[in-house]
């Protein structure tokens, strides 16, 4: 069996690669894996959704598989990744499962586990869960009969639950202040309009009639160009673009202008610190991170810790210190304080407490950051590791990383689910980048040609 888990649960094209059987087996294998020890009681999951079609489906395999394990099973329905997350830390769940493919079309789908408290699965837990898939496969598992068979309850007033949550984290009111919001006709289109009027602002929402086919059409947080229009045709102070399953975020300024995660975490680390609740004055972010932000972190005498690319690592290495904030440059934004994931409706709250607290636009304070230019290329290889690692190819990173200098960096990265060796390289001038990642990705189609 190959490697089922991603950076982010299990994803695939709906009853194609993700198919029903597979929900059902990954449901089995985590009861059995993440299940508590003390089976006095049955254990219990919770399972919500994004606005999928096929995720009726996977849902009904998902609950089916847990409930022979003998899992007592809660069903949230439509709600955010994080929701999911928190309404699993609430009823001192077990597990919890969300069926979503976050920013993917359609057509895919995905599954999201959570261990007990709503914290993401580190490797080794996903590596014992895919054992005892395979395992199950071929060996029948221990199935529960008569009253051992779990139980099935709805959860009517889930969102209501997580949006007072949301609500409850803001220091102060948002009055004075609109928002344009696309909630990517995905999970957030219930939640996110409410818990930013709840907060005081004034909403304008888009892309929230979902119909189980229009999840992450031309909307949402990778297609931001309706976004910027709205934000300038209703004369907002800003616009936020969620994701599917709205665990991420977009920023857009009154003017149009795209405001990535980057920046939205130098704002809050700014915030947080003046508000002495930055802890250790450190934020945590990816590799991939601009370096125009460990720049702008220095320069303010924060901190910055890189981890490996995924929102995991982030949480990881937040849990490990004791840290208060991280994130990456997509807009996953972290803060342990308020959530165990990463929070889209809670990020863009925040923000625009900051506006408000600072009388500042999204512009001005966005403008701490001064990116640099940043190419990336994604290379078809062979072998991705012999791609990343051959001599000649780290000889030319070598180079670049000398030439470049304190104003540029170069990173190689095989992908961890492809075929591929992605080349970053950051410079002063977009030219001087491009030029750069052009002749390293060069080097590594050499060393290892993609087969046809």
């Amino acid at each position: 069996m190959g490697r089922l888990f991603g950076t982010d649960g299990v994803r695939g094209r709906a009853n194609a690669d993700l198919t029903p059987e597979l929900a059902l087996a990954l449901a089995v294998a985590a009861a059995h894996t993440l299940a508590e020890t003390d089976r006095s009681h049955p254990p219990l999951a919770v399972v919500g959704r994004d606005t999928r079609a096929s995720g009726e489906m996977l849902e009904a395999a998902v609950v089916a598989g847990l409930t022979s394990a003998g899992a007592n099973v809660v069903r949230v329905g439509v709600l955010p990744t994080p929701a999911v997350a928190f309404l699993t830390a609430e009823a001192k769940a077990d597990l919890g499962v969300v069926l979503s493919a976050s920013h993917n079309p359609m057509p895919d789908n995905g599954i999201k586990l959570f261990a007990a408290g709503g914290h993401k699965l580190p490797d080794e837990i996903e590596m014992r869960i895919e054992a005892a898939v395979e395992t199950n496969a071929t060996t029948a598992w221990d199935r529960p009969v008569g009253a051992g068979i779990g139980r099935v309850h709805d959860l009517l007033d889930g969102a209501d639950h997580y949006v007072q949550h949301l609500v409850s984290t803001v220091p102060q009111r948002l009055e004075g202040l609109k928002v344009v919001v696309d909630c990517a006709n995905g999970a957030a289109a219930e939640v996110a309009p409410v818990a930013y009027r709840e907060a005081g602002a004034e909403v304008v929402a888009i892309h929230a009639e979902p119909n189980g086919l229009n999840i992450n059409d031309e909307c949402g947080s990778n297609h931001i160009e309706a976004l910027r229009e709205a934000v300038v045709e209703h004369g907002a102070h800003l616009g936020i673009a969620h994701d599917g399953d709205a665990d991420r975020i977009v920023a857009v300024s009154a003017d149009g202008d795209e405001v990535d995660g980057d920046q939205v975490m130098a704002i809050l680390a700014l915030a947080m610190r003046d508000a002495g609740t930055l802890t250790q004055d450190t934020l945590v972010a990816t590799v991939m991170s601009n370096l125009g932000l460990r720049l702008a972190m220095s320069a303010q005498g924060i901190r910055l810790i890189e981890t490996k690319v995924g929102d995991r690592y982030v949480l990881e290495e937040l849990r490990a210190s004791g840290l208060a904030l991280g994130g990456e440059q997509s807009g996953h934004i972290v803060m342990p304080a308020h959530a165990t994931t990463g929070d889209g409706v809670l990020t863009g709250l925040h923000l625009m407490v900051r506006m408000a607290a600072t009388g500042k636009s999204l512009a001005e304070l966005a403008s701490v950051v001064t990116k640099l230019p940043q190419v990336l290329i994604n290379v078809p290889v062979g072998d991705r590791t012999v791609g990343a690692a051959a001599p000649a190819v780290r000889a030319e990173v070598e180079r670049a990383e000398a030439e470049l200098g304190e104003t540029g960096r170069v990173l190689l990265r095989p992908s961890g689910t492809e075929p591929l060796v992605r080349v970053m390289v950051e410079a002063a001038t977009e030219a001087t980048a491009r030029e750069v990642a052009e002749r390293i990705a060069e080097l590594v189609r050499a060393a290892s040609p993609a087969t046809s």
